[in-house]
């Protein structure tokens, strides 16, 4: 799947935040939640993310998703990373 219909994806599954972020590379962030469901495209590197302590290591071409207010932690790989991201808020 290519950046536009990823994006084209996101935007009819509701996702109304959408951005390309450009990430240096850093270790985990300590677990956390979001206000918001999270969907997201690796375009390159290697974004790493772990939840109910299993950890996934997703490289371009990949997706991952987090669920709203779902505990996770995340970190960025040793070459960074580039990922096309959308955010959904939905009310609780």
């Amino acid at each position: 799947m290519n950046e536009a219909e990823f994006e084209a994806k996101l935007r009819a599954d509701g996702f109304t935040e959408i951005e390309t972020q450009t990430l240096e590379p850093r270790p985990a962030k300590g677990e956390h939640g979001h206000p918001f469901e999270i969907r997201g495209l690796v375009l390159a590197g290697t974004f790493i993310v772990t939840q109910e302590n299993h950890q996934t290591i997703y490289k371009p071409g990949q997706v991952f998703a987090v669920a709203q207010g779902h505990p996770h932690d995340e970190s960025i790989g040793p070459d960074g990373a580039r990922v096309l991201v959308g955010r959904k808020f939905v009310n609780a």
